[in-house]
């Protein structure tokens, strides 16, 4: 490949995985805009094609993983617990018999009434108190 050509080439890399890493929400392509400049580099000094190649990986490798740990804390996501959560490990009544092959059961919790589920299957009788084990979207799993 011609010289003008590998600039060319690199240039749109570079391009691309900066805007690649503009469309998305975290740092996934900013590596490769680094391999992409050091084979730029690489290409304007006279390099031939396999040296930037190897240049492009190493870099890029060498940086993802120089820069992955303060990356990975400085974009850590914390899950914020919902009203929901505070049921869990909680202790409900049997409000509506829990039937697990007949789709039916209730349980009051914290002065709620939730849909629920048994957590082994077995058929739970009203009135009867239970643990709140966790939550499957809208219903509560107890046991």
């Amino acid at each position: 490949m011609s010289q003008t050509l590998m600039y060319i080439v690199w240039a749109i890399a570079i391009l691309g995985f900066a805007v690649l890493e503009g469309l998305t929400v975290q740092l996934v392509s900013i590596w490769f805009v680094l391999g992409a400049v050091a084979a730029l580099v690489a290409a304007l000094c006279g390099a031939n094609f396999t040296v930037q190649i190897v240049l492009f990986a190493a870099v890029s490798v060498i940086s993802l993983l120089l820069t992955r740990p303060f990356v990975k804390k400085w974009l850590k996501i914390k899950a914020e617990s919902t009203n929901a959560d505070r049921c869990i490990g909680a202790r409900a009544v049997v409000t509506e018999r829990i039937d697990n092959l007949a789709a039916t059961g209730q349980v009051k919790v914290q002065g709620a009434v939730w849909t629920a589920r048994s957590e082994s299957g077995a058929v739970i009788e009203a009135g009867q108190t239970v643990t709140v084990k966790h939550i499957e979207g809208v219903k509560l799993i107890v046991e």
